[in-house]
């Protein structure tokens, strides 16, 4: 059977329409601001909706059932065909911005990375400060509509243990994700919009309001200022701004699970435990570093290192103080974050709290096995047994997760970056996490002075990390594209 790219192009021409209807916010805040900048906006969202609406015409065949392998290359193409035309508005802007940084800040948004080549933020027009929170924001829907709707039903990295109740993998993936997206869409905007408010009545303007709390649930990171949230040195939005950004770790079901009053079910979620306690333990580690050796007050201690280390566990990538220059423990403290990431169904990405939750089952397991070569030993992830496809999926995910970092970090090597930048570079991408450590990328800094093919280097990263590396890496199989 031929491969029919039709649905894919159909798809493909909606998620393009959405992005240029998008457009027209930028589009009109500029307007109201007496910014010329509207017309780069106008012009982007003509094309971009004319390629879009071309795609649909063009590709149209009824009703959308895509199989698996339309599946994959859709969810691939998804990111790399709409940060194209994403980036148009950066390259129109008259910042400076040549394709390549356009496009990396059109991938760093979308993907929710929080890698930046823009500086001076505070001049910017407005209209594109709120492109690029738009950009995290729809990035963020789109992550958690993948995780919970598709991923599970192409056992992807052992997402396969969150299929949902009567799925199966032969069921038509677009219709039960659009399902699936409306529910999940109306939480993710509910919250957007109480963070939102909140963050007005704590200090913020209306408009830093919004843009934070897009870039804080989607976990992107994309702030107004240089500074990020440290230019407004207010506690109270520091705490409501690491709330969002912890909510935004949290699977987006338990929410749902949550208001149709199956509480209980939410509250024992094994996965929401750990996500929770990890960063407990990850903040009170930081804070003592900061009360001992830092010489700060136990209350700012506290303050400063449960905001770090919530951002940074969870891929935002928000600073009020500078970390880029710590050593020893608390820099490996927020590397392991980092890379560990939040929960599955959430707007984060990196290794994922589960994975790790089934390998330390898996090594239980083992280490009883050992002690009792007789017995017959299962291991558990929320109270149920965990299949050996299960288990070798995650192995599987994490050997190509060690190995593409170890080819990013290299590579980067290669083109003649620094030790601290490669390294953190590389995990900043591949984790979605947007600044490294260091004085070229670290935090109050941007990704503007590497090389090109640096920049190129970094976007595929990121879209690795944003689309679980499977997904990605199964389009380069030969056999995908045999009949």
């Amino acid at each position: 059977m031929a491969f029919d790219i039709r649905p894919v192009g159909l798809i493909l021409g909606l998620l393009l329409i959405t992005l240029a209807v998008s457009m027209s916010l930028p589009a009109a805040l500029d307007l109201l601001a007496g910014n010329e900048d509207w017309l780069v906006f106008a012009a982007a969202g003509a094309a971009t909706l004319f390629v879009g609406l071309a795609a649909v015409l063009t590709c149209r065949t009824g009703p959308v059932e895509l199989n698996i392998r339309q599946t994959f290359l859709t969810a691939t193409l998804a990111w790399v065909v709409t940060a194209a035309f994403a980036a148009l508005p950066f390259y129109f802007s008259g910042q400076g911005m040549g394709r390549t940084d356009s496009y990396f800040e059109a991938m760093s948004g979308l993907t929710t990375t929080g890698a930046t080549v823009l500086s001076d933020l505070h001049t910017l027009p407005p209209g594109l400060l709120l492109w690029r929170a738009i950009l995290q924001w729809l990035g963020g829907i789109g992550v958690i509509v993948l995780a919970v709707a598709v991923l599970p039903l192409l056992n992807i990295g052992g997402m396969q243990m969150f299929r949902l109740e009567g799925a199966d993998a032969s069921e038509k993936i677009a219709p039960r994700a659009a399902r699936v997206a409306t529910s999940l869409a109306l939480v993710y905007a509910g919250l957007t919009l109480a963070l939102t408010i909140a963050l007005s009545l704590a200090g913020m303007s209306g408009f830093e309001a919004l843009v934070h709390a897009m870039t804080s649930i989607s976990t992107g990171g994309f702030s107004t200022s240089d500074a990020s949230v440290g230019s407004f040195n207010n506690g109270l939005i520091e705490v409501i701004i690491t709330i969002g950004m912890l909510l935004g770790g949290m699977p987006f079901l338990f929410f749902l699970l949550i208001l149709q009053n199956r509480r209980r079910g939410a509250l024992r979620d094994q996965q929401v435990h750990w996500y929770l306690g990890i960063l407990l333990l990850a903040t009170s580690g930081l804070s003592l570093w900061l009360w001992i050796s830092q010489d700060l007050e136990m209350l700012a201690a506290l303050r400063y290192g449960a905001f770090t280390t919530v951002s940074v566990m969870t891929g935002t990538g928000f600073f009020t103080i500078d970390w880029s220059h710590w050593a020893g423990l608390p820099l490996a403290i927020l590397f392991f974050i980092a890379l560990v990431g939040g929960c599955a169904g959430s707007t984060t990405a990196g290794i994922k709290v589960f994975r790790v939750q089934i390998l330390v089952a898996g090594a239980q397991a083992q280490l009883q096995r050992l002690l009792r070569p007789h017995s017959v030993v299962i291991p558990y992830y929320n109270r149920r047994s965990i299949p050996d496809s299960v288990m070798d999926s995650v192995m599987g995910f994490l050997f190509v997760f060690a190995l593409s970092y170890a080819v990013l970090a290299m590579g980067l090597a290669f083109m003649g970056l620094d030790f601290a930048t490669s390294v953190s570079g590389a995990a900043a991408a591949l984790a979605n996490v947007g600044p490294g450590i260091g004085a070229t990328i670290g935090p109050g800094q941007t990704y503007a002075d590497l090389p090109g093919v640096a920049k190129w280097f970094l976007s595929v990263g990121m879209v690795l990390g944003r689309l679980e590396l499977f997904t990605v890496l199964v389009l380069f199989v030969p056999t995908f594209w045999r009949n």
